[in-house]
């Protein structure tokens, strides 16, 4: 079984049944990844693989912190022995940092999981941070509109993704920057 396989079948399996929105949103940001290959090279289904999996961790049977990020990185680490770039992917996703800051388990996150190259993580932040709750595409700015009105300000969601917002613009600029310069690179002179 290959990489993308396995990772939709794992994914599928914990989200689903009991989280089909989310399971929507995860199928939308692998398919976001898709769109990614031309600048991924030979990442492109490494990329696929974490986006899919990146929200495993809500999943109802290995939720055991309440934050989705760990919880999906160690079940990818410990039951599963997936690939470690795919597991730190999962682990550092979305700007988890300042989310794993604002529960206070900051160093927890950091000290257990390495952050993968930046190209890859602005890749998946921005599959992220374009993909609505249903799996369609979005800006970044209606994201995290979204994630702010569903959350509320004053919740750590709220509190993280409102601090988030500057890196995940950026991250998202860097992407399409990536995205406009393979374009030109790969029109005829």
């Amino acid at each position: 079984m290959g990489l993308n396989e396995w990772a939709y079948s794992i994914s599928e399996s914990l989200l689903s049944g009991p989280l089909p929105r989310r399971w929507a949103h995860s199928l939308g940001v692998a398919k976001r990844a898709r769109s990614l290959s031309p600048i991924l090279g030979d990442d492109a289904e490494l990329l696929e693989a974490a986006a899919v999996l990146h929200d495993i961790g809500y999943s109802p049977s290995i939720a055991a912190t309440g934050f989705h990020p760990l919880d999906g990185a160690r079940f990818l680490r410990d039951q599963e022995g997936a690939d470690e770039r795919v597991v730190r992917l999962v682990a550092h996703h979305s700007c988890a940092l300042l989310e794993a800051e604002e529960r206070g388990i900051r160093r927890e996150l950091e000290s257990e999981f390495e952050l993968e190259r930046p190209g890859l993580v602005d890749a998946l932040l921005f599959c992220d941070m374009t993909t609505t709750p249903d799996g369609t595409n979005t800006t970044p700015a209606e994201r995290l509109d979204e994630i702010v009105q569903r959350y509320g300000t004053d919740t750590i969601v709220g509190r993280f993704i409102q601090r988030a917002a500057p890196e995940i613009y950026a991250a998202a600029g860097r992407v399409e920057d990536r995205l406009a310069k393979a374009a030109t690179e790969d029109q005829p002179m």
